[in-house]
């Protein structure tokens, strides 16, 4: 069996191996999207193929929608060329229950894929020709953080935002620069409206997005590229939107577990890849059952019935609440906290390691202890309840295949939201955030993770992550096996209010971080006995 258009054809086999197929005619479907295209995402990995491409089909199959997305890659061209044009765009969504059910669907929804390339002028000139279509609704996103920043830490653009900001839009080659492009098009072309939908792990998404896009435009305006009217159309909300959003499903990189599996099924060419970008991608993608979307419903162009696909359609202080709840209490400081630890303490699953005393103490005391008290209840979903169901039933199960080294990934640029926010709440509240044991321990767990050394001193690599050279620089002379090796090095770290959104000694807890740090450089094992003396629990 192929996943291609012609592969569907026979569908015994399908049927057979307990896949589901799309109800309607990829095929057919896709020619419609390409004359009349509704949809463009920016950014199509793991989880926008199986989770937004996934609402799409749910959508599609209904009989609510009846054209799909238009795929547009800025980053790894790869992407495109050896998983969505080998395969017709389809995707192999495979979702892994924590019973070890699998559920196989195919989804058709992926209608097109295109390169957003300024260097190839059949590949940017159809992007352009989308852009136009006043049918056009909504752009979304699922770029990293990384993905809308144009200034590095010291406030200076990057590289490659300065060579946009200096070519002008028919040049452009990072995200931001090539949606304000695009958009300079639409405008030109008549300035229909249209929704830009970040949909990235991001606190306030949608004014990130805004904020990049008018900050490429205005910089545009200074050197001549476009017009003040342009800016204009950019500003009116009646025309241009930026819907904030809250995303939330684990999706893991593809699992060879997962395509040993499909190929006994009888599915070829499942293996997945390692793009020339070192993008973890495969022709399948595979995730958890469980899955959030919360968005501010502002579409001036109109929309498709995404809350008929299980999307929370709502107002943009219940998406804040909705997204602050899961960001900085109820899943990603925890995810956050437990896989530094993890990969000290050597365990490559993030499922794994849930069954660690410590480690699962870590999580109850960062979730359930210190972050309920103090965060705001969203109303269309329980705080409780979404943590019971995190850490009860999402992070352990064994069957997802999430690694505690793909979540250590970046984390630098989310500690200011994921602890900070916390220990902000706590100094507003009590004058000081000295009631606070779990989180100093997360932080003193990150610093400690970034001297690459595991706890019974062997060498560790590290994820990627744009501060390590800068946090390296900062913690020198920090060694192994010697406390009293740590000395001031932490004090421009721990006050840096651009990396913890705080001074953590005015917060009251910078002391309390160096002594955990300095705990845990005592030696092998030092890491769990840090962890027990803080969390008082038996091994």
């Amino acid at each position: 069996m192929k996943l291609n258009y012609e592969g569907l054809k026979d569908k015994a086999p399908w049927e057979a191996a307990l896949v589901s197929l799309p109800s309607y005619d990829p095929a057919a479907l896709a020619e419609k999207t390409r004359k009349d295209p509704v949809w463009v995402h920016f950014g199509i990995g793991n989880i926008f193929r199986i989770f937004i491409g996934g609402i799409a089909d749910t959508l599609i199959r209904k009989g609510l929608m009846d054209r799909g997305i238009i795929c547009a890659e800025t980053f790894d061209y790869d992407v495109v060329d050896k998983i969505y044009k080998p395969f017709d765009n389809l995707v192999m969504a495979v979702t892994m229950h924590e019973d070890g059910r699998t559920d196989k669907r195919v989804l058709g929804s992926l209608a097109e894929a295109v390169k957003a390339d300024a260097s190839d002028p059949k590949e940017w000139g159809r992007l352009r020709e989308v852009f136009v279509k006043e049918s056009l609704q909504m752009v979304s996103f699922t770029i990293t953080e990384k993905g809308y920043a144009l200034r590095n830490p010291e406030g200076q653009y990057l590289e490659y935002v300065r060579s946009d900001l200096e070519k002008g839009p028919e040049h452009a080659a990072g995200a931001m620069g090539v949606v304000c492009a695009m958009l300079h098009e639409r405008f030109l072309s008549g300035g229909a409206p249209l929704a830009l939908v970040s949909m990235d792990n991001v606190s306030r998404n949608g004014e990130k997005l805004r904020e990049s896009i008018l900050e490429m435009a205005g910089a545009w305006k200074e050197r001549g590229y476009v017009e003040d009217a342009f800016l204009s159309y950019l500003r009116d909300e009646s025309r241009i939107t930026f819907p904030w959003t809250m995303i939330d499903k684990i999706t893991p990189r593809p699992g060879d577990g997962v395509w040993k599996m499909l190929t006994e099924c009888g599915i070829e060419d499942m293996k997945s890849v390692v793009t020339s970008r070192h993008t973890y991608i495969a022709p399948y993608a595979n995730a958890e059952e469980p899955q959030y979307l919360v968005v501010e419903d502002d579409f001036p162009n109109g929309r498709p019935p995404l809350e008929e696909a299980g999307v929370y359609m709502t107002d943009r202080e219940t998406v804040n609440r909705a997204e602050r709840m899961k960001v900085t209490v109820c899943l990603n400081p925890i995810h956050t906290a437990l896989c530094v630890y993890d990969c000290m303490l050597g365990y490559e699953l993030f499922a794994d390691g849930m069954k660690d005393p410590q480690i699962a103490e870590l999580a109850r005391r960062v979730g359930y202890l210190e972050g309920l008290p103090v965060v705001e209840d969203p109303g269309i979903l329980s705080p409780e309840a979404f943590l019971d169901e995190v850490l009860h039933v999402r992070f352990p199960n064994p069957f997802l295949g999430d690694t505690s080294a793909r979540i250590a990934v970046d984390i630098s640029q989310m500690v200011a939201i994921r602890f900070g926010e916390t220990i902000k709440a706590y100094v507003a509240r009590d004058g000081d955030a000295k009631k606070l044991v779990g989180i100093p321990l997360a932080i003193a767990g990150w610093i400690r993770y970034l001297l690459a050394v595991d706890d019974e001193g062997r060498p560790m690599e590290l994820s990627p992550d744009p501060m390590i050279p800068y946090m390296k620089e900062q913690l020198g002379g920090i060694a192994f096996g010697d406390p009293q090796s740590l000395t001031d090095q932490l004090k421009s770290v721990l006050s840096n209010e651009s990396i913890f959104g705080t001074d953590l000694y005015q917060a009251g807890i910078g002391e309390r971080i160096e002594e955990m740090v300095r705990s845990e450089l005592k030696g092998p094992g030092a890491v769990r006995q840090t962890l027990k003396k803080y969390l008082d629990t038996p091994r």
